[in-house]
């Protein structure tokens, strides 16, 4: 200050202020640390960086405290990893099957499996997959696919009706994952490292429970299942592409016939027409649904929702 013993009054004059002007300043430096008493009477000013000093210095000691504190708890919980792993190896041993109730548990089991998939995760899942399961699942599952994993998901036609399923998949596709489009799918699963797989224990509420399918036999007839459809499903990419007007009249008695896997002269007795006829349906059909086979045809119709 440039005149440290003057008083409120002399102050006042000189800035132009009020006393309770001067005042209020007055605290609010001493509060700061911008200004001390003298002992020889007046104040004194002190540098802003000394302030800074003087008043974060107790907040800077509290939080190296909890730092540490922080640091200490972290590695005791991780020295618990390996028994927490062993643990579980020697449960999955002992059980081929464990039930999980309560969303929370059920997620925690969730997180827990996804970020110890090494090598494949494979996912059927049917209907829509709901916004607050997207925003879960989507770090885990670009987190697997850094780690080298192999993700490959099927999801149902009707999927594509549903933004965040489709934003979802288009993520996971981007990250280098697999992802293909069916139109029946016969429940929701989630099979880990070829070693897990998880079941929902009622497919109408799937926050009711699951279960951890751990044996060799059932694993082994869930992956064939998964399998089964995926080879069956396009690709995700592929089933976006439009493929003409849906069918009427007798290309649509055709088509449905064709599905049900009658052969041209089956189905022309069943219609009243030539073989011939019958034939040309198909062969337009076929060519509108740019299908190589009529097994393939009849599994994009089915996408399109022409079979319905």
């Amino acid at each position: 200050m440039i005149h440290p013993t003057d008083s409120v009054e002399q102050i006042a004059a000189r800035s132009g202020l009020n006393a309770e002007e001067v005042k209020d300043a007055e605290s609010r430096l001493f509060a700061l640390g911008l200004l001390r008493s003298s002992p020889g009477g007046g104040r004194v000013a002190i540098s802003p960086e000394s302030a800074a000093d003087a008043l974060l210095a107790p907040l800077e000691a509290d939080i190296l405290q909890r730092r540490i504190a922080m640091a200490t708890t972290r590695a005791r919980l991780h020295s618990l990893s390996g028994d927490y792993l062993e643990a579980r190896s020697l449960r999955s041993a002992k059980s081929s099957v464990e039930v999980v109730e309560g969303i929370d548990n059920i997620r925690a089991v969730l997180d827990d499996l996804a970020r110890t998939c090494m090598t494949a995760l494979d996912a059927m899942l049917p209907g829509r997959v709901p916004e607050e399961a997207v925003r879960a699942a989507t770090p885990l599952d670009l987190e697997t696919l850094e780690r080298g994993a192999k993700v490959r998901q099927l999801y149902q036609q009707t999927a594509r009706g549903h933004w965040p399923t489709v934003q979802y998949a288009e993520t996971l596709v981007g990250a280098g994952a697999q992802v293909r489009i069916t139109s029946v799918l016969p429940a929701r699963v989630l099979i880990y490292d070829h070693s897990c797989a998880v079941l929902p224990i009622d497919p109408g509420d799937t926050a009711a429970g699951v279960a951890l399918i751990r044996d060799p036999a059932v694993l082994s007839f869930l992956q064939q299942l998964f399998e089964h459809y995926w080879d069956r499903a396009l690709e995700f990419s592929e089933a976006e592409r439009k493929t003409g007007s849906e069918p009427v009249g007798v290309e649509r008695d055709v088509l449905l016939l064709m599905a049900a896997g009658k052969k041209d002269e089956a189905i022309a007795h069943q219609l009243g027409v030539s073989p011939r006829s019958v034939s040309r349906v198909v062969a337009r059909l076929m060519d509108r649904l740019d299908a190589d086979s009529r097994f393939q045809a009849g599994t994009r119709a089915a996408l399109n929702g022409w079979l319905s």
